[in-house]
């Protein structure tokens, strides 16, 4: 399904106004929507000993979003220097933070382990070798390989760059042990916008065989389990919700049924993005021109640098024509931005009310993976963020790009090698 009702009934009403006072395009994030799903989450997971949702900065990093989430009680998992420094500018620290490495520099590495540390996940067993200090707590991102399938979005995990191999897997917490590392935790993200909530009791199942194997060989017992993100959201209105209240209980009951037979049970983590705040932003967009030629193209002023999925993944986003419905005289229009490339489509063959210039229209679904996902090729500039608060107050949280930031990294101070006689 898209957006929920009653985000509709919050925003559509007061659209016109808020596009004339801000201009178009933009993002804008439905606060009182957020605050929901992440009770929800906590709600279904009451039962778990000591859960925790460790929100994915690269989801929505933006520190007025983060605020929201760690109001909740929420920690942040973030994989970069700039996602480190945007939780931490916001009070995150120590372990509020799960730090995931994926090809990681040294750099990134002290940065994680300064002010206060953090939860640290290594994406590879070499990696220990190139910590620059020993961390309090390790965990290891476990890929499952032709144990598990993906999907389109995250892969197959046999090819997947992420993760240790299985037959690695106790060698990796061995050595780990040598160094002197006493807690640990165990981590895997084997898929992406899952909406069957078996897979990811499966996941949960799967990392609690690894921690009974790990308890058998090494006497470790983990602290916590991570079984990730990949909660998913119904993109199209025929989808049928996560039923994530059912996916909580069934994950409490293994959870309870490893205490039994192992005589402890670890915390339960993981790190949705998508699923806290992805439902609960749109894109607003005006249409400014009007093509026919094989198709009509209906043209609107943000293009594919501010929402990447339907360009990179053919993603379904739904799309609505602010005041108008459909019926018998719709048309079926492709809604294109005005990138030079023809993947620049918001939506092909749709069938929408006729569109008119001047027209707003909202792209459903962008609270997750859409203006983090921005770029400037062509020189597009990325649009701004704007927050819907419970109140009905509306409050830029980004501005939007300008010519000068697009040519600020072009202003520097002159520097040339010289040849090598």
């Amino acid at each position: 399904m898209p957006i929920s009702p009653a985000f509709k009934d919050r925003l559509y009403p007061h659209l016109p106004q808020i596009a004339a006072h801000f201009g178009t395009p933009f993002h804008i994030y439905d606060e009182a929507g957020i605050r929901e799903t992440g009770a929800a989450l906590k709600t279904a997971f009451a039962d778990a000993p000591n859960f925790c949702e460790y929100f994915a900065v690269k989801a929505l990093p933006n520190p007025r979003i983060l605020t929201i989430i760690r109001e909740m009680g929420f920690g942040f998992d973030c994989s970069s220097i700039p996602e480190l420094v945007l939780s931490r500018g916001i009070g995150a620290h120590g372990e509020d933070i799960f730090f995931t490495s994926n090809n990681t520099t040294r750099e990134e590495f002290e940065a994680a382990l300064a002010s206060g540390g953090c939860l640290l996940n290594l994406d590879d067993i070499s990696l220990l070798d190139k910590l620059p200090a020993v961390p309090e707590v390790i965990s290891f991102r476990y890929n499952p390989g032709p144990r598990r399938t993906g999907n389109t979005i995250i892969g197959n995990p046999a090819e997947a760059k992420f993760g240790i191999h299985h037959d690695q897997f106790i060698e990796a917490y061995r050595r780990a042990q040598v160094l002197g590392i006493k807690r640990f935790g165990l981590h895997t993200m084997v898929i992406s916008n899952e909406r069957q909530y078996p897979y990811m009791l499966e996941t949960t199942r799967m990392l609690l065989d690894l921690a009974a194997w790990a308890q058998q060989e090494l006497a470790i017992t983990f602290e916590f389990i991570n079984i990730g993100g990949g909660l998913g959201i119904p993109y199209k209105p025929d989808d049928a919700p996560l039923d994530v209240g059912l996916l909580g209980q069934e994950v409490s009951t293994l959870l309870a049924d490893f205490q039994i037979h192992h005589g402890y049970v670890p915390n339960l983590y993981m790190e949705s993005g998508r699923y806290i705040t992805g439902s609960h932003g749109v894109l607003v967009t005006k249409a400014i021109n009007r093509k026919e030629t094989y198709r009509t193209y209906l043209g609107v002023d943000a293009s594919m640098s501010a929402l990447m999925r339907p360009g990179m993944y053919g993603a379904y986003h739904h799309i609505d024509v602010l005041g108008k419905e459909s019926g018998a005289d719709d048309e079926v229009v492709d809604v294109v931005g005005s990138l030079c490339e023809n993947n620049d489509k918001f939506a092909i063959q749709r069938s929408l009310p006729p569109i008119a210039e001047g027209d707003l229209l909202v792209i459903h679904d962008t609270g997750a993976h859409g203006l983090a996902m921005g770029f400037n090729y062509n020189g597009r500039l990325r649009p701004q963020e704007l927050l819907l608060h419970a109140d009905g107050t509306v409050e830029r949280i980004r501005r939007a790009e300008t010519l000068d930031d697009y040519l600020a990294t072009l202003r520097f101070e002159a520097e040339v090698m010289p040849a090598k006689n």
